[in-house]
């Protein structure tokens, strides 16, 4: 697929918009999953803060610093988790690591804007980047399992 195809265009733009408008940017108070990660190797870094209340996640909020790849898709995973619960919440995670790592993925899950990082599978080094929120998200709500069992 050459990079002028229409689609990558539009995706592109997607993951620029995300890139420049963040959702969902900022710090919660009173949460109960707290998560700092980085990504030593480009320097990427991540804050983490939800909400996780009845089982779903009822809010989310991300502070970082990075590349567009990894500040666009801590914006888009965001998006799509809240509301979500633990588990979808945890499924959306391992479905996106599937498609970002390029191999065969649920595709019956409408992920969305996410789809947009379809791409990044091309670029080896680039995948740590799109994974680094997602990983943060897998981290923190396994801790929190733990701790409140």
């Amino acid at each position: 697929m050459s990079s002028n195809h229409p689609l990558d265009q539009l995706y592109r733009q997607v993951i620029m918009d995300h890139y420049k408008n963040p959702r969902n940017r900022g710090v919660l108070e009173g949460t109960n999953v707290d998560v700092n990660m980085n990504n030593p190797t480009c320097g990427d870094r991540i804050h983490l803060t939800m909400k996780v209340e009845d089982g779903k996640v009822a809010d989310v909020k991300f502070e970082g610093e990075g590349c567009s790849i990894s500040m666009s898709s801590a914006s888009m995973m965001t998006q799509a988790i809240k509301g979500k619960t633990v588990e979808e919440a945890l499924r959306l995670a391992h479905i996106f690591s599937d498609m970002i790592q390029g191999k065969e993925y649920d595709d019956s899950v409408d992920l969305g804007d996410i789809e947009a990082l379809q791409g990044v599978s091309k670029f080896p080094a680039r995948i740590k980047c799109a994974t680094l929120a997602w990983k943060a998200l897998e981290k923190g709500l396994h801790n929190h399992e733990h701790e409140g069992r």
